[in-house]
């Protein structure tokens, strides 16, 4: 397996670095960098502290990511569903967090708020051309692909 090295700058307020929680885990845990409780009402959206800058390597990015967890049992999750952390950001990681739920939730010092997964990212060079290639699926697109005759339909409201 490789491995990636990932510089991580503990600030002040930081209750924990980022961890694996199992040998198996594909997410790093990241932690709330807060001294007291914190209530968010159903509803709402908030950015949570995580108390660490990172150093990712160029040519990765860092997902950030929900914690099924947390989305199970009170409906919390992420307001961009995945937060991407580009490898030349230096500033405090943060987690964009909201409440799906019925109920206020508290978040607790140190508490696991979200995962972080490292992962490659190509440079892409665009070139422009006329026409892209045609494909079986052609333009069929939002839940297109899940049977024939929806293809049809797509296809004959198009005409």
């Amino acid at each position: 397996m490789n491995k990636v090295l990932l510089k991580v700058e503990k600030l002040p307020h930081c209750k924990q670095l980022p961890c694996y929680a199992t040998p198996g885990s594909a997410g790093l845990d990241l932690t709330v960098a807060i001294d007291q409780p914190f209530e968010l009402l159903p509803g709402k959206r908030t950015m949570l502290p995580t108390g660490i800058k990172m150093e990712i390597p160029a040519g990765y990015e860092a997902q950030i990511r929900p914690r099924s967890g947390l989305a199970a049992k009170a409906g919390i999750s992420l307001t961009n569903c995945v937060g991407t952390i580009d490898s030349d950001y230096r500033g405090e990681v943060k987690v964009l967090v909201i409440n799906h739920g019925e109920l206020a939730y508290t978040f607790t010092p140190g508490e696991r708020i979200a995962q972080m997964v490292v992962v490659p990212v190509p440079f892409v060079e665009i070139i422009e051309v006329e026409s892209v290639d045609a494909t079986e699926r052609g333009q069929g697109g939002f839940g297109s692909t899940g049977t024939t005759a929806l293809l049809a339909s797509t296809a004959e409201a198009g005409k």
